[in-house]
Order: C-alpha cells, then sequence, then structure tokens
C-alpha cells in the first residue's frame, strides 16, 4: 500500500509539472461553464444543462484515454519505469498507483461538472454513479494502448481515434437519432441518457457500462499478456 501511495503522489506531482496533461482536467469543465453562461442561460429551446453533458461525455471518453496511455507510454519511453520497477516496484503496483490517481482526478473533475450542472442533490448522484465508472472504463481502456506502446507519441496516435469515437459520439447522438441508437452501447453515451431523462432508472446505464468494462478489462489482459509492463 505504501509503494501505491507513493506511485499515486509521484503521479500528482508530474501532472503538476506537465500543463499539457493538467489542461485536459480544467478545459472541458470550463467550457461546459463558460458555453453555459453565455449561450445556455439565454436559449429556452436549449435542453438543460446541454452543455454540461456534451463536455463530461468528451472528457470522460477523450481526455482520460489520452491521458492514462500518455502516461504510462512517457513512463516506458523515458525509462523511468525500468527505474521504478528496479527499485522494487511491482507492475500492479504501478499500475494501481498511476490508474488511481487518473481515475481521483477524473473523479473531481466529475464533481466540479455536478456543480456547473446545479443538479440537485439525487440528481448530482446519479450523475456519478455513471460518471465515475465512466472514468473507470477510459482508465482501463488508456491503460492498455500505454502498455501497447512504445512511446507517448505513438500512444497519443493509436489512442487518438478512440477517444474520439467515444468521446464525441454521445454529442453527434445529441442531433442525429439514428447515432443515438448506435451509441447506445458506447459508456458515454449513458451521461446523455441519466442527464436527459432524469425519470430513467440507473440499472441500464450501469449494466451497459458494466458490459463495457468488462470487454475493456479483457483488452487490457490481453495487451498485458502480449507486451507486460516493461520499461
Amino acid at each position: 500500500m505504501r509503494i501505491i501511495k507513493a506511485i499515486f503522489m509521484k503521479q500528482a506531482k508530474d501532472m503538476i509539472k506537465n500543463p499539457m496533461v493538467l489542461i485536459q482536467f480544467v478545459l472541458f469543465p470550463a467550457v461546459a461553464f463558460v458555453m453555459t453562461l453565455l449561450v445556455g442561460n439565454n436559449l429556452e429551446d436549449l435542453p438543460d444543462n446541454m452543455f454540461v453533458t456534451m463536455m463530461s461525455s468528451v472528457f470522460a471518453g477523450m481526455a482520460l484515454i489520452t491521458s492514462m496511455s500518455g502516461i504510462i507510454a512517457e513512463d516506458i519511453e523515458t525509462k523511468s519505469l525500468r527505474f521504478l520497477v528496479l527499485a522494487g516496484v511491482k507492475p500492479h503496483q504501478y499500475l494501481l498507483g498511476t490508474g488511481g490517481f487518473v481515475l481521483f482526478a477524473g473523479s473531481l473533475t466529475s464533481v466540479i461538472f455536478a456543480l456547473i450542472g446545479n443538479f440537485t442533490g439525487t440528481e448530482a448522484a446519479k450523475f456519478l454513479a455513471i460518471m465515475i465508472p465512466s472514468v473507470a472504463a477510459s482508465v482501463i481502456l488508456g491503460a492498455a494502448i500505454g502498455i501497447l506502446t512504445k512511446n507517448a507519441q505513438a500512444a497519443g496516435g493509436l489512442a487518438m481515434p478512440f477517444a474520439v469515437v467515444i468521446g464525441f459520439t454521445p454529442m453527434i447522438a445529441t442531433f442525429n437519432e439514428t447515432v443515438e441508437k448506435i451509441a447506445g452501447v458506447l459508456y458515454t453515451q449513458q451521461i446523455n441518457v441519466i442527464v436527459n431523462d432524469r425519470t430513467v432508472s440507473l440499472s441500464r446505464p450501469l449494466t451497459v457500462i458494466g458490459c463495457n468494462i468488462a470487454v475493456l478489462t479483457l483488452v487490457f489482459v490481453f495487451a498485458y499478456r502480449k507486451k507486460g509492463l516493461k520499461g
């Protein structure tokens, strides 16, 4: 546990030093806040919290996949991971510490989205019940991509198509019924479901997210068995 905590703190310090990663956890809620303030509150025909929903799904999908994959790939590229292994850090400790930090940071950003959306207590709880597992799903996928690539540039190239599809499809689904039906299998689309219909039960969205996490965990296991965690 002490080693996992040390890795967690290392990633926190690295994030503060790396504005390219840090900005992704600030940019999307900032855009949601500005667009809600300047546009959403002035147009009555727009759905409530439209921009919060859009930006939170983009954040949960796009930002977290690229962040997690980039962190692992960069540690491999700079040989930081090799030094950690030589220092006695086990692969699962590294992954739990690194993934735990990204999950924690993503969860904090999710809370900020909930505050921007002015959700009531029950609405906020339902929103976070969908957002945080979605963050976890992206962390798992990002970890798999990071393991499969040799450097941060390659990780970005491989992660981007997944990030664009998973992050932006729910946004497109807001304006297109056909895309909305297809997007129903994505964990990020469940954010739209729970915000746009506040009477809906959590059971189906959570089931969809659970299935996504199960599939992505299998992808991660495949990636780990294929390449391991070599620095």
